[in-house]
């Protein structure tokens, strides 16, 4: 039986977190311009904070399958360069959690609700800061200590579907 999972996870992974911090201050742009068309700020705002959610939970994904394969990485490009990509994640992880908190509040009528969507952007313009270093050092991981995703791959044990069987 195949397997579909791919091994290491971590690569597959992280493109997810790092598409929607992109993607998401064009949809918070969008969710401000449907407030001021007069559609409710809660329904307007409810596509945002879902992405956020998204984004926070696959963030957490994302430094959860990095922590699973750091020694194997480690022993490739050294520990340095690996700590720097899982500081950031995690800062990212943790910002991305607060933003996420922040939409939630804004999901709310009145002035709390308006200064919470506000609050809202600023996380959401960090966030796309914060997921340029995540992706930078890991790309630096990954493109400027020869493949060591690669090499991490190649220590790994076969899965069990293509060993030789005798």
């Amino acid at each position: 039986m195949p397997n579909f999972i791919p091994d290491p996870l971590h690569p597959a992974v992280v493109h997810l977190p790092i598409a929607l911090a992109v993607l998401l201050p064009f949809f918070t742009a969008g969710s401000f311009w449907a407030i001021r068309r007069g559609i409710k700020p809660a329904r307007a705002w409810l596509l945002t904070t879902g992405l956020l959610g998204l984004l926070a939970l696959s963030a957490g994904v994302a430094v959860q399958t990095g922590k699973t394969q750091s020694d194997r990485v480690e022993q490739t490009v050294g520990e340095a360069a690996v700590d720097q990509h899982e500081e950031a994640g995690e800062a990212f992880l943790m910002i991305s959690a607060i933003v996420f908190a922040a939409s939630l509040a804004g999901l709310a009528g009145g002035l709390f609700g308006r200064l919470a969507r506000g609050a809202t952007v600023l996380g959401v313009l960090t966030l796309f800061i914060a997921v340029w270093l995540v992706g930078h050092s890991g790309g630096a991981i990954v493109y400027h200590s020869g493949t060591a995703i690669g090499a991490a791959a190649k220590t790994a044990p076969a899965p069990a579907a293509t060993r030789n069987r005798d």
